[in-house]
């Protein structure tokens, strides 16, 4: 399709890098490899890395690396499911945890894990029947509407999961489909303090001494998954300079935004976004502080939320950087003189950026109240559940194409295992998070009736241990109870129910004014932006990320440090004996410490590539040319947080632990044979 070809052809033309590009596999840039890399990139050779590459869908990628359904990815990534199969008397987040058998392999509560299975070009279905007159609310609507029927259509007759996913900013519109693993099960899991070691202030920095990886294991019909590929380990590990491919499902990424959206994030959505994660992990740290088992359940919240915070931080202060500001205009005010001197082209496209920008003023005045109804009670786990019960038997009555899009029937066997996962839930924590979102919504929004409601006259300390301490949503039968039972659920007494129907209101009248006023009109006008940029700068290709299959490149290599000094392309083992203080974060596990003498303190453990990663690609397999898999990848620096807008590679870099750092600790660390035979050695 030419709107493959369209998008990247401006980015090309004003400011591509030699290994720029987050690629559609069947799109992958052969030649530019072989001209700079002297490699030649096969089909087989993609398809290989494709069909072995997984998606972790909590947010992160994997690969298979046995022929018995071993899956590899990062510890961040696996330990959503690690906290969930830990408790007081038995915390694999802090002890780890290795199975002696299949037998002892600990199934995770509500972990899918997808395999790319195709993928179909759906453009014109879905925009088949769409006037040229339609409203952009309207034209909207269909296109939700058609998309919903293609995914059941599809879901309908494979029994695979089936997304449709939009490309170039609504210029395609493609049907991914996914053979899905919902019985994962742990196999090993390193200490939280090795894994993450250096916590938050060592985040998003380079030199790192983490083993961020983790082991599980697909099952399907009570027995191990024998996958069509699998990635096999090098027996030689990551070298300087070798040419390395990652892949993965980059989340989101902003390049081919407009000045005006890049405008909104910086001034508008950022600046709230950071305000909540700063109170909310100084409150998480004061609950941890009050106990043990406080710190225990609060750790994974914690952990991610000083994530995102530094992340969003290194966004806006990207945003902030009068230089990425003035080049994103430059590149705009070029495209759009190139418009206005072709009359033909200036009619068609020439006030596509003004719409855009109008769009994001109008959303402005509504933006806090919908991220505040809408998007962050999701993230209060059992108000998320309760929100669920309320809307699933509504929803689920109506016609599938007229549903809120997470209650079509495509997505319901998904939804309904997080619904009545049996994963344990901290009512303490779960009440003071929700006091620290009424706190939010009252500091925003002040007299807003809906916090006066849900408050009625209470503190939101008091407001929060009176829906907690009246629910029973905790439970899987009374879930199970009230999820096909409109009645019930309208006449419930249970707090977080009545909760959540205090909030459904606000939130479908915010969602609606989001879809109708702006999603609509990025989703009409970014395309035929898409389109422009086509019709000025010719072919070439790639999409932003959208969490969807991904292959990246580069080589293994060092960079210069903003102090000018030379930064090496690996870590070692010695270098994380030195790092080690004895005092958390930089304390490291009795078993590391008892194997210091053992091991070869020359091992390369963690290393840096320029290949071009976001947030997603964690835990994405790392593999040479060969197609042996030499690492993992984890991170990235802080210098590369602004490549969300801009791809550099002066000192941006990935961070990945090397497969020999893993093979190492597997043998003399852990001693677990049974897996390093597994995978090959």
């Amino acid at each position: 399709m030419f709107f493959r070809a369209l998008v990247f052809g401006f980015v090309l033309a004003i400011c591509a890098s030699a290994d720029e590009g987050m690629w559609l596999f069947d799109h992958f840039p052969k030649d530019q490899i072989a001209k700079t890399y002297h490699f030649s990139v096969t089909e087989d050779f993609l398809r290989h890395l494709e069909r072995a590459s997984v998606r972790f869908n909590n947010g992160g990628s994997g690969s298979f690396v046995s022929p018995h359904g071993l899956l590899f990815t990062n510890h961040h990534v696996g330990q959503d499911c690690i906290q969930k199969l830990s408790s007081a008397e038995h915390d694999y987040m802090a002890n780890g945890f290795s199975s002696a058998d299949n037998a002892g392999e600990k199934a995770c509560p509500d972990l899918e894990v997808d395999a790319l299975l195709s993928i179909t070009d759906v453009t014109a279905k879905v925009n088949d029947g769409i006037s040229a007159e339609a409203t952009g609310a309207d034209a909207n609507r269909m296109r939700k509407a058609a998309i919903a029927k293609i995914e059941k259509e599809c879901t309908t007759s494979s029994g695979n999961r089936c997304d449709v996913v939009t490309l170039y900013s609504g210029g395609e519109y493609s049907l991914y489909q996914y053979k899905k693993y919902t019985d994962v099960r742990l196999v090993f899991a390193p200490e939280f303090s090795i894994a993450q070691f250096g916590g938050d202030p060592d985040n998003f920095t380079y030199p790192r001494f983490c083993l961020d990886f983790s082991l599980f294991r697909a099952y399907e019909n009570g027995k191990p998954v024998e996958p069509s590929d699998y990635l096999r380990w090098s027996h030689e590990g990551v070298k300087d300079n070798e040419l390395t491919f990652v892949t993965g499902n980059p989340g989101s990424t902003g390049r081919l935004q407009t000045v005006a959206q890049m405008e909104f994030s910086r001034d508008i959505s950022y600046p709230l976004v950071l305000r909540m994660l700063k109170d909310d992990i100084d409150d998480l740290l004061a609950f941890g502080a009050q106990s043990a088992e406080n710190k225990r359940v609060a750790e994974d919240d914690l952990d991610s939320y000083q994530n995102s915070y530094k992340a969003i931080l290194g966004f806006e202060e990207g945003l902030k950087d009068p230089k990425l500001m003035s080049r994103k205009q430059d590149e705009e005010r070029k495209l759009r003189a190139a418009i206005d001197d072709d009359p033909a082209k200036k009619k068609k496209y020439g006030k596509l950026w003004d719409d855009v920008a109008a769009a994001y003023k109008e959303y402005a005045a509504f933006y806090k109240p919908n991220f505040l109804f809408d998007a962050l009670p999701n993230q209060v786990e059992l108000l998320a559940l309760a929100r669920n019960l309320v809307r699933f038997p509504e929803e689920t009555k109506k016609p599938n194409e007229q549903r809120l899009r997470e209650y079509q029937d495509a997505g319901l066997p998904s939804l309904e295992q997080q619904m009545y996962s049996a994963a344990p839930i901290s009512l303490p924590l779960q009440e003071r998070k929700l006091a620290m979102l009424f706190r939010m919504q009252q500091r925003e929004l002040g007299s807003d009736p809906t916090i006066k409601a849900i408050l009625a006259g209470r503190t939101p300390e008091e407001a929060a241990h009176h829906y907690i301490s009246t629910t029973k949503i905790q439970d899987v039968a009374e879930r199970k109870r009230l999820a096909h039972d409109l009645d019930a659920v309208k006449k419930s007494k249970d707090g977080m129910i009545q909760l959540a129907l205090l909030l459904d209101g606000p939130a479908r009248k915010y969602r609606k004014e989001y879809e109708d006023k702006l999603e609509s009109v990025i989703t009409s006008s970014a395309a035929k932006i898409a389109q422009a940029r086509f019709a000025v700068y010719g072919e070439n290709e790639y999409p932003d990320a959208t969490f969807t299959p991904r292959v990246s490149f580069g080589p293994v290599k060092g960079y210069t440090g903003q102090d000018g000094k030379p930064v090496p392309y690996t870590t070692t083992f010695a270098g994380l004996y030195k790092h080690a203080t004895g005092v958390e974060p930089f304390k490291l596990p009795k078993t590391w410490i008892d194997a210091k003498s053992s091991l070869d303190l020359d091992t390369p453990f963690d290393f840096v590539t320029t290949t071009d990663t976001h947030g997603g690609n964690s835990g994405s397999p790392t593999v040479n040319t060969k197609g042996e898999l030499i690492g993992i990848l984890f991170d990235g620096n802080i210098e590369g947080l602004q490549n969300r807008y801009i791809y550099t590679e002066e000192q941006a870099r990935s961070v990945h632990v090397a497969s020999n750092a893993i093979v190492e600790a597997l043998r003399k660390v852990y001693h677990a044979d049974r897996i390093v035979t597994e995978l090959g050695f």
